[in-house]
């Protein structure tokens, strides 16, 4: 399969727009109230089918050369894409390979909404550790993401789209692990830990994400721009 360096990085911009937009809207309260909690959780869920899509293909294009790295005339030239890879010494493929396994607790934690019976057990067991054990991955994705930036991980570029987008997505993974540690339900009350942090760190998360994403376009064009210097 070929695919063309700048469609395949406009279809992971889109990918991770549509997705975190669906979180975002799934977070807004006056969304859930009109809509009801069944449409609701179905909205978070359909969202993590983007997130998981987008992740996939970005550690497609990590492991793929040719994807990346292009000028003017190379990025419409369709290169082969590479389903399996192993670059461990590669930060940027170690960051989509460590991203999208935990895109796909994402999957199993907002389907679990749908068909688990809400007890604290089950909600714990079957929503909160994978939406845990999701968001950690994306802590670890998102640290290897600003070491692949080559500045060390306090290095500052205030006028590198790259850097900003690294930094967006490591602040939206520290607001999904907020709220993943605030929705743990409990026992004795059956209520969430904090529901208000729970709601505010999916809904912050989900607006750094959109905005990393849609960094990723004009972050192309520069590069781009640049190589034909």
């Amino acid at each position: 399969m070929q695919v063309t360096p700048v469609r395949l990085n406009a279809a992971i911009a889109w990918l991770f727009m549509v997705g975190s937009a669906l979180f975002a809207v799934g977070s807004v309260p006056a969304y859930a109230n009109a809509v009801g909690g069944p449409l609701d959780a179905l909205t978070y869920f359909v969202g993590s089918l983007f997130f998981t899509s987008a992740s996939y293909c970005q550690l497609v294009q990590a492991q793929s050369p040719g994807t990346v790295g292009v000028d003017a005339a190379g990025q419409h030239r369709a290169v082969p894409l590479r389903f399996r890879g192993w670059l461990p010494h590669d930060r940027g493929w170690m960051a989509a390979v460590t991203q999208f396994p935990g895109t796909l607790f994402f999957n199993v934690s907002t389907a679990a909404v749908l068909v688990v019976n809400a007890t604290a057990a089950a909600e714990d067991r079957h929503v909160w550790r994978p939406d845990f054990f999701g968001s950690v991955l994306f802590l670890v994705a998102s640290t290897y993401a600003v070491l692949a930036l080559g500045a060390g991980f306090l290095g500052v570029r205030p006028r590198s789209l790259p850097w900003w987008i690294a930094w967006l997505n490591m602040l939206g993974s520290v607001f999904f692990m907020w709220s993943a540690l605030a929705s743990y339900v409990l026992p004795s009350t059956d209520d969430y830990l904090d529901a208000r942090a729970s709601v505010g760190g999916t809904l912050l998360g989900a607006l750094c994400f959109l905005l990393g994403a849609a960094l990723m376009l004009p972050a192309w064009r520069r590069d781009v721009s640049a190589r034909c210097r």
